[in-house]
């Protein structure tokens, strides 16, 4: 199985490109395994390492892409050695990824997410939600069942409930969606579900754009770390700005919250949300055009 334009990167190029890799992402990774090994939690950061099932180390460890062969010596072995696991082989001094261990099941992923990704682009973002799934999922259930327990809520339990009754929910992503309370999901004026998400998703919604990390991960090893990093640290933006929007208290973590229930908090809102949106266009194009290459390979196992 071969991929055409790959391109050889001299082991100063790529080098330079794992030490920034890491110099960006390890200052998170390091603290969530900290975290952990406290047994202390974070409601924002924790998010990215739960929900997601990308490890620590697995993002942590620079990769090249598919399409990217690596000019190594024997010491860049050395500093590297994940480089010399299952997933790579040597060929003289050229490491790459073994391309033979492409699965069909991950091509036909790849054809999924690039038509994900060109319906999401050619559908017009909607910015209306005001981020109103957090407040779903606390919605009339007991202090047990609340997911952060150990952040109290911005409002009572009965100005919460009002609140979200006097709103228009309009979900349109079931990975959001699952999780309302039971007593919410007659609220949503959507109903999407895991078999609809080529006709539901949409480019403003903020859990459709932090899923460009979803499925980065999916993709991994081919799609390589860069991407990943750039669709990590584009799901951390939309993870704080939905935690800043939630009936959560965060202040104490650093994040004052974005009042949606006041109509300055939902236009501060809306304005986040629509530049979130216009980061991940760029990102979404750039995993739509790799899909469409790799679904294209002929499948040789």
């Amino acid at each position: 199985m071969t991929l055409s334009n790959t391109s050889q990167l001299p082991v100063e190029v790529w080098t330079s490109r794992a030490q920034k890799h890491m110099a960006l992402v390890s200052p998170l990774t390091d603290a969530f395994l900290k975290r952990r090994g406290l047994g202390h939690t974070h409601a924002v950061h924790d998010f990215l390492f739960t929900y997601y099932s990308c490890s620590p180390l697995k993002l942590k460890q620079w990769i090249p892409s598919v399409e990217e062969d690596l000019v190594i010596t024997n010491q860049t072995r050395e500093e590297y050695p994940w480089l010399n696991d299952y997933w790579f082989r040597l060929d003289g001094n050229l490491q790459s990824l073994r391309r033979e261990r492409i699965h069909s099941n991950t091509l036909s992923l790849a054809k999924f997410v690039a038509t994900l990704c060109d319906n999401i682009l050619q559908r017009p973002p909607r910015f209306g939600c005001f981020g109103l799934h957090e407040w779903a999922m606390v919605y009339k259930s007991s202090p047990e069942a609340i997911r952060h327990k150990g952040h109290r809520l911005r409002l009572s339990p009965e100005d919460l409930a009002n609140f979200v009754e006097s709103q228009k929910i309009c979900c349109s992503h079931y990975d959001a969606y699952r999780f309302f309370t039971e007593e919410a999901r007659p609220l949503n004026t959507l109903n999407p579900l895991f078999e609809t998400r080529l006709q539901m998703e949409q480019g403003g919604c903020v859990h459709a754009n932090m899923d460009l990390y979803k499925w980065a991960i999916k993709l991994w090893p081919w799609v390589g770390s860069d991407f990943m990093a750039k669709t990590f640290f584009l799901a951390l933006e939309g993870r704080e700005l939905d935690m800043r929007a939630s009936p959560y208290d965060l202040s104490d973590e650093g994040y004052p919250p974005l009042c949606i229930e006041t109509e300055e908090g939902r236009k501060q809102y809306q304005k986040e949300q629509q530049l979130l949106t216009e980061r991940s266009i760029p990102l979404r194009e750039e995993l739509r055009a790799f899909c469409q290459r790799l679904a294209s390979l002929p499948y040789t196992r």
